[in-house]
């Protein structure tokens, strides 16, 4: 079972809706991969075509292609996303965007042994998977398993970071 946390909202939280994060990790090759998922509700006053234009928006302003290639957080120092890990909690950062989580053990462990977590970034809503509610695998699987997940969404090899000097 996964659970997921809604975020701090951006500036303009009416435009993107709820956005909501959460962790999770799965066999690959090399050993278990550390994912973290972040994606709207789609309840934006607006509709959620609102809140997807709205988070492309945002994402892109970040330098962060939508359906794009994968963006290497290792070669890019300066980039506008961070995640720090630290107290068995994640939190991720960027301009707009600043979300919690409290990810499972295996995954703090594979963030431990890689050294990065794999984020999916989405701008397609996910209205079904309310924050602080449990999710099935098979859930999940459903919703990012499907090219409409992963075609309108920034994917980023993202740096663990840690307090410890």
């Amino acid at each position: 079972m996964t659970s997921s946390t809604s975020a701090t909202r951006p500036s303009r939280p009416a435009d993107l809706g709820t956005l909501v994060v959460m962790a999770w990790s799965g066999e690959a090759p090399g050993g278990d991969m550390p994912y973290l998922l972040a994606y709207t509700l789609g309840d934006a006053p607006a509709g959620p075509e609102a809140a997807s234009a709205a988070l492309r928006n945002m994402l892109e302003s970040n330098g962060l292609p939508v359906g794009g290639d994968l963006v290497d957080g290792n070669a890019r120092p300066n980039l506008p996303v961070s995640m720090l890990v630290q107290a068995e909690q994640a939190v991720v950062s960027m301009p707009g965007f600043n979300a919690q989580c409290i990810p499972p053990p295996e995954w703090l462990a594979a963030v431990e042994a890689r050294g990065y977590a794999y984020f999916v970034f989405t701008t397609r809503p996910w209205p079904e998977a309310l924050p602080g509610r449990p999710l099935t695998p098979e859930a999940l699987a459903a919703f990012v398993g499907t090219d409409e997940t992963l075609n309108s969404a920034a994917h980023i090899v993202l740096p663990a970071r840690t307090l410890r000097g």
